[in-house]
């Protein structure tokens, strides 16, 4: 029995960015001669190889800022690797940002013509698509109005209908799945199985970590543009939600010397407290803060964020803003206990993030996408939030 051939082989793939700013007054001043700017070099990946075989779903998770977009812009052909290549065999088609491939003057007619021809169909064949791109997506009464007055779920629907319809061997998706309602997800989630099931190859990138353990054969955890782990989606999931402790041990331990150098303190830990698996919309949210306490502090605050699979904010809120009284802390390891009371969202994968700011407001310790929380499914309203509606006749 042979294995399915590779399809992608990325190859000591490296990708720097140039980050330019400007020097300071105090700079200028004193060496007028200098440029008045200077760089700084940001490796967004690092000698990553991977092969990926035909018929595969992969998974690419990570923290923010760790590669996975990146990875698949280059692997889509939308940016160069500064070192490495990126070998494929077939059509790609990729979702990778919102809008993308489309023209803000155009109609949505129009840019169906001009996002298939970016993927690879000729006139004639996105003819014979057209009628079901349409359908598929569900705008038939805007297909003629600028895309520049679409919102941002007209958009994600429009693009999704068109690269399910341009017949790619490979679908590169990236988080746009997250914008739109419950219904329209679940049905590019169910074109996402029957190509699973026509031995397409795909690659996702995606916060909502249930997504990956359903959909995918294998999963790559991203850290600082290294690929830290590659294999089981379940085992994926497990080392992203431990916090990336063993993973990123070396980064902590400066960050606590950081810390403990501004005679603050860190954050060690942030859960969601839930009685279940799942979160009930319209159900109390508890949230735990961890703290370590370097050196006795007279201000300090917490401040928490959610955010759903788009990285959108969903809340916000710090300690302050709940209304914790903001007394002295003494050195030791510290709870701040948030209560959300009634947490009207609807179903989706939500994220956590909590930053600690010492008593001269600078933050000295954050911790991005700590932890994870699914808000389970409640038919009674679809949206940016959630409300169990009801309806009455007279």
């Amino acid at each position: 029995m042979t294995s399915n051939p590779t399809v992608i082989s990325v190859q000591d793939v490296s990708k720097r960015f140039v980050i330019r700013q400007d020097k300071s007054l105090k700079d200028r001043i004193l060496h007028p001669r200098r440029t008045a700017r200077f760089a700084e070099n940001f490796w967004a990946l690092r000698d990553v190889s991977i092969d990926i075989n035909a018929g595969n779903t992969i998974g690419l998770i990570g923290p923010n800022g760790s590669g996975k977009s990146t990875l698949l812009k280059i692997v889509g052909g939308i940016l160069a690797p500064s070192s490495g290549r990126v070998l494929h065999r077939g059509r790609i088609a990729a979702l990778l940002e919102l809008g993308a491939g489309f023209h803000q003057d155009l109609t949505g007619r129009e840019n169906i013509y001009l996002n298939a021809s970016i993927l690879g169909l000729s006139r004639q064949e996105t003819d014979r698509y057209f009628d079901e791109i349409v359908a598929f997506s569900g705008i038939e009464k805007f297909i003629d109005t600028q895309v520049k007055f679409y919102s941002s779920g007209m958009y994600v629907r429009l693009a999704f209908a068109v690269a399910v319809h341009v017949d790619p061997d490979i679908l590169l998706v990236d988080e746009v799945l997250a914008v739109g309602d419950e219904a329209f997800q679940r049905k590019c989630l169910e074109r996402i199985r029957t190509f699973q099931e026509e031995g397409r190859t795909i690659i996702m990138v995606t916060h909502t970590l249930s997504q990956i353990t359903e959909f995918c054969t294998r999963a790559l955890v991203l850290g600082h543009g290294n690929v830290v782990f590659d294999g089981d989606p379940e085992d994926a999931v497990g080392v992203l939600r431990s916090g990336f402790d063993s993973l990123v041990e070396a980064d902590a331990s400066k960050a606590r010397l950081a810390a403990i150098g501004r005679r603050a303190g860190r954050i060690t830990a942030v859960r969601p407290v839930l009685e279940g698996e799942r979160l009930s919309p319209g159900e109390d949210l508890v949230v735990e803060v961890d703290l370590e306490i370097f050196q006795e502090l007279e201000g300090w605050n917490v401040g928490l964020s959610i955010t759903n699979g788009l990285r959108q904010m969903a809340l916000m809120t710090s300690a302050r803003r709940a209304g914790l009284p903001i007394s002295r802390l003494s050195e030791g390891a510290r709870t701040v206990r948030f209560v959300l009371p009634r947490l009207s969202l609807p179903h989706q994968e939500y994220t956590l993030t909590a930053a600690f700011y010492d008593d001269q407001d600078e933050e000295v310790s954050r911790l991005d996408d700590a932890a994870s929380f699914l808000v389970e499914s409640d038919e009674r309203s679809v949206g940016l939030t959630y409300s169990p509606a009801s309806a009455t006749i007279e």
